[in-house]
């Protein structure tokens, strides 16, 4: 193979990715998703975890108190959250519904040590984003009164409660779930699968466009073709990779071991891109290639997924700085896996370059 031919065909892939809609609405998916990853990193931790929000709010919310006087009324007049009002139950829901209020909330008339329990109502705006937060402030107020009627009716415990020693729960473990073990996994691996999905459609446009007779007649071979549309594809991986932790670093998130990632998702993305060019080689057809690979890929992920040092984990690992000696045999393997796919592809272009020539 000749460097010159292999440069010819991959920069005449990289102009005719300008045309590939679908491709750029990916890149510039991911470019949003990057550009933006703090505003998704709050928004998105919300959906599974409203409290999370309560973090960032400081703003006193206007509540109002409607019904009998209680330790809840003290609590929330102490509170630096809220601006309580008081006021009857039928004026606090009219200005709730015209959003004067953020809640109301109505106490009963039940004393502490009555033997009915108490059932404070809570008035709130349905499918609001305030509304969760103002819950989750009106929580710790509940829970705290809750405690006091349970102090109040503790003599009515005929057994002595099993006390359990549950550890403090820490702060931010969601969103260091989210970002380390979603967010930058998941735009540093998707310009892989971009990838590997692009180099079918270069490889069987070619068949279906009835494009690679000419191409063939030129003094470029099959398998220089082969390889320029690998290589063009395999180029853009740690471009993007490249982008992204530079935006994600932007953003404030900070990511450990940033070269030694590149270097692991250019060599992962290898071994998919090639998967992708051998189906390609095969099927010749688009859909019947795309839909085999695409199966193949997501059994392919799970059975990584399944080993404890699959490039997932070592990429999270990497990126907060826990990485052992672990990542160079997995990186190692990796470089194998490439070596034997690497030397299917070359004579299985090979033969199929002969067979056209012969043909």
């Amino acid at each position: 193979m000749k460097a010159r031919h292999l440069s010819i065909i991959a920069r005449k892939e990289f102009r005719g990715l300008f045309n590939e809609r679908t491709i750029l609405l990916a890149i510039l998916l991911q470019l949003f998703i990057a550009l933006f990853s703090s505003f998704l990193m709050v928004g998105l931790t919300s959906m599974y975890d409203p409290s999370s929000l309560s973090k960032y709010s400081r703003f006193r919310y206007n509540v109002a108190y409607a019904g009998n006087d209680s330790p809840v009324l003290d609590y929330l007049t102490t509170s630096r959250d809220f601006r309580v009002y008081p006021m009857n139950l039928s004026e606090g829901v009219a200005a709730l519904k015209e959003r004067k209020l953020s809640a109301v909330i109505w106490v009963p008339d039940t004393p502490p040590d009555a033997e009915e329990p108490v059932k404070i109502t809570l008035f709130t705006l349905q499918n609001d984003l305030q509304s969760a937060i103002v819950d989750v402030k009106l929580k710790d107020i509940f829970l705290k009164y809750e405690a006091d009627l349970r102090e109040v009716r503790a003599g009515r415990l005929h057994d002595e409660p099993v006390p359990l020693a549950i550890p403090k729960a820490t702060g931010g473990g969601d969103f260091y779930e989210f970002v380390y073990g979603l967010l930058i996994p998941l735009l540093v691996f998707m310009p892989a699968i971009i990838a590997s999905a692009l180099v079918i459609d270069l490889l069987t446009e070619e068949y279906q466009h009835e494009t690679l007779e000419t191409l063939i007649s030129t003094p470029v071979t099959f398998t220089e073709i082969v390889w320029g549309k690998v290589l063009a594809c395999e180029l853009m991986v740690p471009v993007q990779a490249c982008a992204w932790i530079l935006l994600l670093m932007i953003n404030g998130i900070a990511i450990e071991n940033a070269a030694l990632i590149l270097v692991q998702v250019s060599v992962t993305s290898f071994v998919l891109v090639l998967l992708g060019t051998l189906t390609a080689l095969h099927y010749r057809e688009r859909t019947a290639a795309q839909f085999i690979f695409s199966t193949a890929l997501v059994i392919v992920m799970l059975l990584g997924l399944a080993l404890p040092d699959n490039p997932f984990n070592l990429l999270t690992r990497l990126a907060i700085g826990t990485a052992g000696m672990e990542q160079w045999v997995v990186l190692g393997g990796t470089c194998l896996i490439i070596l034997v796919l690497g030397c299917a592809t070359h004579l299985y272009a090979g033969r199929i370059g002969k067979s056209r020539h012969s043909g």
